[in-house]
């Protein structure tokens, strides 16, 4: 879901809601605001941004440390999305052409070759190949898995998975084991099906000699050997798992998984244009440039610290103080109003991220359409929507689709035909005939650390209480790392988009998608087949019927959108707004500050 209508990847944020697509600030500056250069923008120096995640992992891609904070330094790393392309503040897919470039070679069948810049290196000094490339395609395609999954509960039953992903092999799921050339420096993937987002693959990630050598191997010409004499798993009949490749995606998995600054150095090894150097766990992360980098993306700054201020009124603060030069707060009228008597530039745009509460499907208490109905007839939304988003937009509306935002177009006719209707309102006394004197007890995981969600969580427990469930606090500041166990009832929080793709379709609402944290089987061959349908037209059709059934299934509510805002220090030059899951970092190489 985006301002386009869908996800590349979907990654979890507590920064503010995490919606999707278009609502302008009216108190503000104009959307899509730059701060303006000055003369005396020169080079080097340090530019601090405060954070309201703290970093937990150098794998970003997986389903618990799929954080916003992680992302923003993968991005800085140059790992998944900042290595041959990144996405621009107009949601245009550019092409980072001095690291490398890529092209698709045939539509039939569907071949996309990438070829790397032979002066690349990782900032250990070791050069950037194929081998690593193919380490890549092998973390996202799920090539080697053999695994059948409980449908209910989402646990393997037989069979190995072996890179655990927080999106989906949709797609890359149907290449073959890629072509690589004489030099080691050109990867050729031909795809089984066409993948409308192949333009968003971007194959570089962890480093292959680093992930060879904790699984053994001496090299990462030996790792690359290994994956090419391994045959495609066969979940009908799955083969025991080798138990090398096990212990390369053993670490790939969690080996980055970290809770303070690793002693071991190939954790920090990174191909992109910064490299980390510290981090003091709960109050900032420091990355340098990285001087092997030879890409396009080269920082005029030396260093950037994350700062990790979770409160918007803090923030605000650290940036009067000085103590912090970019801010992205959730936006409140108060926190407008503080940040305009500050000084400092005020830039403002959509933002594509949207709240939600989620049933998880594999928790006996839902297990009954009826209760799950009950309970979504006493969520407050219009309240909730009241109290923290009419404050700084009176023309916000409750959002009624799970795949769409007002701002798109599909968006009028899904939710006159999804069923949203039904719960417009809330409606205690259908709640109770649904109940039927049952009184059932929801736990309700949520980000204690996030005011909005603090809000949203008091607000269903109060109303919910009223019909007759028992409502349990399940809140907690590590919420983004208990999603993916499952043990709660329902969940409050947000997506947060690239602005492109659909990818994040598949990631979220398939069987197997990495952030189906639900454990949401009802539309699984939808969101399967939209990632090989190239027909605009067929393409809405799937996601209005996708739409309506989860509002059939009582999958759970969107709530609402938000707008966003930067705040930035007038030190600081060529900061541009963008409403996506980098933030304020996507152009970080344009910044500068002032002597």
């Amino acid at each position: 879901m985006s301002i386009r209508g869908k996800l590349l990847r979907k990654s979890l944020s507590g920064v503010a809601v995490l919606g999707v697509a278009a609502l302008a600030l009216t108190a503000c500056t104009t959307a899509g605001s730059t701060a303006p250069n000055t003369d005396a923008a020169a080079s080097g120096g340090t530019v601090t941004v405060a954070v309201v995640n703290d970093f937990t992992s150098f794998n970003n891609q997986t389903p618990q440390s799929n954080l916003d904070t992680n992302g923003q330094v993968g991005y800085l790393m140059g790992s998944y999305g900042s290595a041959f392309s990144y996405i621009d503040k107009d949601f245009k897919i550019v092409h980072e052409k001095k690291f490398g470039t890529f092209e698709k070679t045939s539509d039939d069948p569907q071949t996309v070759t990438y070829t790397l810049n032979p002066e690349n290196k990782w900032s250990d000094g070791e050069p950037v190949t194929a081998d690593d490339m193919v380490l890549s395609w092998a973390t996202q395609a799920g090539y080697y898995d053999s695994s059948t999954t409980d449908e209910a509960t989402g646990e393997v039953t037989t069979g190995t998975t072996y890179f655990e992903i927080a999106a989906s092999t949709a797609g890359l799921d149907t290449t073959a084991f890629p072509t690589v050339s004489d030099d080691n420096l050109s990867m050729t993937l031909v795809y089984g099906t066409p993948y409308v987002d192949w333009e968003l693959v971007n194959p570089i990630g962890q480093p292959a000699h680093i992930v060879a050598k904790k699984a053994g191997l001496s090299s990462a010409a030996d790792l690359t050997a290994l994956l090419k004499g391994l045959p495609k798993g066969d979940p009908a009949n799955p083969a025991a798992p080798d138990p090398t490749l096990k212990a390369a995606a053993d670490f790939v998995n969690t080996g980055y998984d970290v809770t303070a600054f690793p002693t071991d150095p190939d954790l920090l090894v990174s191909s992109g244009p910064m490299v980390p150097t510290g981090w003091t766990p709960g109050q900032s992360f420091t990355m340098e440039r990285n001087k092997y980098y030879v890409g396009g993306m080269i920082p005029k700054i030396d260093k950037i610290v994350l700062r990790v201020i979770p409160d918007a009124n803090a923030q605000v603060t650290a940036l009067q103080n000085g103590e912090v030069d970019i801010i992205n707060p959730q936006a409140s009228a108060d926190t407008l109003t503080a940040l305009e008597n500050t000084g400092a530039d005020v830039l403002t745009g959509d933002q594509v991220s949207y709240d939600h509460l989620d049933l998880n499907f594999g928790a006996p208490v839902f297990a009954d359409l009826s209760v799950r109905q009950a309970f979504l007839k006493t969520i407050p939304r219009q309240q909730i929507l009241d109290s923290i988003v009419t404050p700084v937009n009176p023309d916000a509306k409750v959002l009624n689709s799970q795949i769409w935002v007002p701002a798109n177009e599909p968006y009028a006719d899904s939710i006159a035909n999804n069923g949203s209707s039904d719960y417009a309102e809330v409606d205690i006394e259908g709640a109770k005939t649904l109940l039927a004197g049952a009184t059932p007890t929801i736990s309700i995981l949520y980000n204690t650390k996030n005011p909005n969600r603090v809000d949203e969580f008091q607000a269903i427990q109060e109303s919910a209480t009223k019909a007759g469930f028992n409502i349990v606090d399940k809140g907690s500041p590590d919420w983004a790392s208990l999603l993916a166990g499952g043990d709660y009832d329902a969940s409050i929080f947000g997506w947060i988009s690239p602005g492109v793709g659909s990818a994040g379709i598949s990631q979220i609402f398939s069987t197997d998608g990495g952030g189906n944290y639900s454990r949401y089987t009802g539309t699984n061959a939808d969101a399967i087949a939209t990632q090989t349908t190239l027909d605009p037209d067929e393409l809405v059709k799937i996601e209005k019927r996708m739409d309506k059934q989860m509002f059939t299934d009582a999958y759970g509510l969107p709530m609402f959108q938000l707008p966003g805002v930067f705040g930035v220090a007038k030190r600081v030059s060529g900061v541009e707004y963008m409403g996506n899951q980098t933030g304020p970092f996507w152009n970080f190489w344009e910044w500068s500050v002032s002597k």
